[in-house]
């Protein structure tokens, strides 16, 4: 028996198609997305309508992640008579706005995604997740001690998977494999190439691998700056993309520290994505 998981496609369509095209070489028996298909990247439709087309036609299984979930949530937010249109509230929020603005149509098949998978196997349970037992924001993270881990996975399943970090790892956690697959289209890792875990099951019980595919970076990088999102998203967009060419996580060390001062007019958001990365 071998399952493909991956999960944290965010709009990238290119490397996408780079993981299917691996995955169909591997021939495993069944495929899961753990979330995130859109947002951050560029093309968060085609991602969903691809990786749905795949769920109804070949039997992949498709469960949501946060960013699903913001989505929703700015459906609803968005009605607000006291929802930010312009100034720093609104500049925190354009990067959901524009894709929000992909997949409005959407809202109905996103909803009704389930938040986790449960399979029986002849080696016990195994459950997938985007992030922790906790909530679905929950990262899950290969420097944690067992201590923490206990808390944030499921103890009576003998396979946790979970997506959310873009850091994959494998790891034993007393009777428990856990995997964190990684990201396929937004790898916090420094490593830029896409991330899946290929899971197997043997006469010894389940092992997994994390497999890295080659895609063409530079190639999604252009339809980004040249298909409305840097000026959809404003300042903040060269951040994502900063973080697409380079492979590593920057956003959750840029809010920290510039938004307070934003938000109290003390510096632009244009100003503080200068100074943050050093244009």
């Amino acid at each position: 028996m071998r399952i493909a998981i991956l999960a944290d496609i965010h709009g990238n369509l290119a490397a996408l198609h780079a993981t299917i095209d691996d995955i169909d070489g591997w021939s495993p028996d069944a495929v899961i997305v753990a979330g995130d298909m859109v947002n951050r990247g560029p093309q968060s439709d085609d991602c969903l309508d691809l990786v749905l087309r795949l769920r109804d036609g070949r039997g992949w299984q498709v469960i949501a992640g946060n960013h699903e979930g913001y989505v929703l949530r700015y459906a609803i937010d968005r009605a607000r008579p006291d929802f930010p249109t312009s100034g720093p509230h609104y500049e925190f929020s354009r990067l959901i706005v524009w894709a929000y603005g992909q997949l409005s149509h959407r809202l109905a098949a996103i909803a009704a995604l389930p938040e986790h998978l449960d399979i029986a196997t002849p080696a016990g349970a195994m459950r997938v997740l985007h992030a922790s037992v906790r909530n679905n924001r929950d990262g899950v993270m290969a420097a944690s001690s067992d201590a923490e881990l206990r808390q944030q996975i499921d103890p009576a399943a003998a396979v946790f998977c979970v997506g959310h970090t873009h850091m994959p790892f494998v790891r034993q956690v007393d009777t428990t494999l856990l995997v964190n697959v990684g990201s396929v289209g937004l790898p916090f890792d420094g490593d830029t190439r896409a991330a899946y875990a290929r899971l197997s099951l043997g006469h010894a019980g389940w092992s997994a691998e994390i497999r890295r595919v080659e895609y063409d970076v530079a190639a999604t990088a252009q339809i980004f700056v040249h298909g409305g999102a840097m000026e959809a998203i404003g300042p903040m967009a060269e951040i994502t993309l900063c973080e697409l060419r380079t492979g590593t996580s920057l956003m959750f060390d840029f809010l920290p520290r510039y938004s307070q001062p934003i938000l109290a007019g003390e510096i632009s958001v244009a100003d503080a994505v200068r100074e943050f990365l050093g244009t």
